[in-house]
């Protein structure tokens, strides 16, 4: 069933009079004349076939039948405005539900949510510490910033960035069990944050495999609660460019060797299709881009790089008490 509507010109004339409570001034707010405003109000009269205004003195006062369609037109023309707006203009204000990575969640995110707020101070976020794929699909769930292999499907997905992982350890522990060589990890724990692949990765490229057998080794279900046992002294963890790089710049953590090597995976910056033109999403993963180039933009190479050749002198302890 078509719904007939009145003509806007009128319902506008109709309004802007019906607020002001005279002709001449709604002329000027529509920047129209009188003589226009007073045409489009006789126009809707006739069309609804009732009368809106009363003349009382030198104003104008609603009749019954005015007064009953006026908070629905008004109603309809705040709408269409407050629509209009967040068309136009980014929305800086309200809740935004982000899942993230728990380690990139507290290392990383958390300290730099000053920056977000300054920014934006009328968005409320709540933050879960998550890496459950499951999360891109929940409706109470806006953005998701996870670590992966990027195959998740049917969704708006953007690569945030690489990693590399390197060995880590407290400054305490270094001094206390020195490592000259990478042969000294077989006094160590080796932490693991994951099913044991990273270390293995790095283990490999530096010709180190066989220590896999000997080492000791704790695991941990996330690289959070691993690089936490770094810190406490339990033994070496695998750190990251991502997580790690503040806890290396206040010294809680040294690099014992300069060799690096590529994550398994990487992270990404996903949300349901839906959920990418959203103004306030939209301002969330533009601040997660701009943050993280800003910060790429401070940061020094933490390690080198392992060159294409097998070989490579030992490496050395970079603590400041070996030097």
């Amino acid at each position: 069933m078509t719904r007939r509507l009145p003509p806007l010109n009128p319902l506008r004339a109709f309004e802007a009079t019906a607020r002001h409570g005279s002709l001449s001034k709604a002329a000027a707010e529509l920047h129209v004349t009188h003589g226009a405003v007073s045409h489009q109000i006789k126009a809707l009269e006739q069309s609804l076939g009732v009368k809106l205004f009363e003349r009382i003195g030198s104003r104008l006062k609603l009749t019954p039948h005015g007064a009953e369609l006026l908070p629905a037109v008004s109603g309809a023309f705040e709408g269409i405005a407050a629509a209009a707006a967040r068309l136009t203009r980014p929305a800086s204000s309200g809740a935004l539900v982000v899942s993230c990575v728990p380690a990139l969640l507290s290392l990383w995110l958390i300290p730099r949510l000053g920056s977000f707020t300054a920014r934006y101070p009328d968005i409320r976020l709540k933050l879960l510490a998550s890496n459950d794929a499951r999360d891109i699909r929940q409706p109470d769930i806006d953005v998701c910033v996870h670590y992966g292999d990027g195959s998740w499907s049917d969704c708006w997905i953007r690569k945030w960035s690489g990693l590399e992982l390197f060995p880590v350890i407290s400054p305490t522990l270094a001094n206390n069990r020195p490592i000259r060589s990478i042969r000294d990890l077989a006094d160590h724990v080796l932490l693991h944050g994951d099913d044991g692949r990273e270390w293995h990765t790095w283990l490999a490229a530096a010709d180190a495999l066989d220590l896999e057998r000997v080492c000791r080794r704790h695991q941990f279900n996330d690289a959070r609660l691993s690089i936490e046992a770094a810190l406490h002294g339990h033994g070496v963890a695998l750190g990251d460019t991502m997580t790690a790089s503040r806890l290396l710049a206040m010294g809680q953590l040294i690099v014992p060797f300069g060799l690096s090597v590529p994550a398994v995976d990487d992270f990404y910056v996903i949300c349901r299709n839906e959920m990418r033109s959203t103004p306030i999403v939209q301002l969330f993963v533009d601040w997660l881009f701009a943050e993280k180039a800003e910060a790429d933009g401070r940061a020094e190479p933490v390690a080198t790089r392992l060159s294409t050749r097998r070989k490579r002198p030992m490496l050395q302890l970079v603590a400041k008490s070996e030097e």
